[in-house]
């Protein structure tokens, strides 16, 4: 049993802590305080060449695992970028798993080589207004007409869909009502955002305002069947692969978030005098902090025994999902105690934890509640009758 990286994990985690240097905590407020995609640090992320950390090497990638997609991920976070750097290149990573492991051979070279080499920019349309987190219930539908497919419907909270050029795209392809089980009838695609049919409306929000996040509506779309992933109608199981990834990678941008906050806590309990001492020596403040770290620190060995998991190709989504609620809530708490430990500093954006508190949010609702993961761990792990 080895809780240790190998030297090969330890040089891309200070590769990317050196890309990260350059974009120091007033870059990150500053995105904060006046929006705009962070275009300069995605640039140099690729240009760096890790965002195909997670992709095959033919098609430009690094061919490494979801362990080093999650070091990766979780030093972007820890670096002070926190969700705002982390959400900028979350799709990237991930993202176009369902085209590696589905997409055909030419499906990959045409698409694969532009999101590895930043050229190209995702983003991931499944949750609608109605449907939430009941994927089986989502109503955008692809027609199909000869060799295309015409798209009608409407998505929400689609991240980066103000900047992206493409979008991997769920639609239901045969009616509800048509089909044996929910999860059939739903299809994969991976189409070109065209901003003829397709609107994205920002959504105006608590935190993480460098990333947008939108409401899309999406009227006649015309995608061509070369651009369906997997068969018609098996879309639903395919975006199941690309879950366990995605929770384990929020999980560790979340430990690294709490992290940030965490080391500019402590920084400040050691500077801060108060009666002629700084709070740091006083256990009001140790203790909390203390603990904090703690959490953070199981919060972390939890992560990456998913990845490993993972990478191993044993089941993980148990794994995965508690890696992910933990580290959310571990994450919160870390911030939350942040900002208390400033005291009335801790509510100014010159201190830099308030952004962080606010973006810690993210990750204890997203991409699935905390209530469904208990669910699933509930009815998959102890063996509980099914609640929803």
């Amino acid at each position: 049993m080895d809780f240790g990286f190998s030297a090969e994990q330890e040089a891309i985690r200070d590769a990317i802590e050196r890309v990260c240097a350059d974009f120091g905590l007033d870059y990150w407020r500053k995105l904060d305080r006046d929006g705009g995609f962070p275009r300069d640090f995605f640039n140099a992320i690729a240009k760096a060449g890790w965002l195909g950390i997670a992709m095959p090497t033919e098609y430009g990638g690094a061919g490494l695992g979801i362990t080093e997609a999650a070091l990766m991920m979780r030093t972007v976070a820890e670096s002070g970028a926190g969700f705002s750097g982390a959400s900028a290149i979350h799709m990237n990573i991930f993202g176009l798993h369902p085209v590696v492991m589905f997409g055909t051979p030419e499906q990959k070279r045409r698409w694969l080589a532009p999101l590895i080499a930043g050229e190209q920019q995702a983003c991931f349309a499944v949750t609608e207004p109605d449907a939430g987190l009941d994927t089986l219930k989502l109503k955008t539908f692809a027609r199909r007409d000869g060799d295309r497919y015409i798209v009608n419907g409407q998505k929400i909270w689609i991240s980066t869909a103000q900047v992206a050029s493409k979008m991997l795209l769920l639609a239901r392809t045969t009616p509800r009502e048509e089909v044996e089980k929910p999860t059939h009838g739903l299809s994969l695609f991976y189409v070109d955002f065209d901003r003829t049919r397709i609107e994205a409306r920002e959504i105006d929000k608590m935190g993480r305002k460098a990333v947008d996040s939108n409401q899309v509506f999406i009227d006649g779309l015309e995608v061509p069947v070369a651009d369906r992933i997997g068969e018609e109608g098996k879309g639903f199981e395919y975006i199941l692969h690309g879950m366990n990834p995605e929770r384990i990678l929020l999980a560790s941008e979340a430990v690294g978030l709490g992290r940030a906050a965490l080391k500019l806590a402590a920084r400040y309990a050691g500077e801060r005098i108060v009666f002629g001492r700084p709070i740091g020596k006083n256990q009001g403040i140790q203790h909390p902090l203390a603990q904090r770290w703690i959490e953070l620190e199981a919060a972390d060995l939890l992560t990456f025994r998913a990845a490993w998991k993972y990478d191993q190709g044993q089941p993980a989504g148990a794994e995965a999902n508690a890696a992910k609620f933990f580290a959310a809530e571990a994450g919160f708490k870390a911030c939350e105690t942040a900002v208390l430990s400033h005291g009335g500093m801790g509510y100014a954006k010159e201190y830099h934890v308030e952004r962080m508190m606010r973006e810690s949010m993210i990750a204890r609702i997203a991409p699935v509640s905390p209530q469904l993961v208990l669910s699933f761990i509930a009815e998959k792990v102890l063996g509980l009758p099914k609640s929803y």
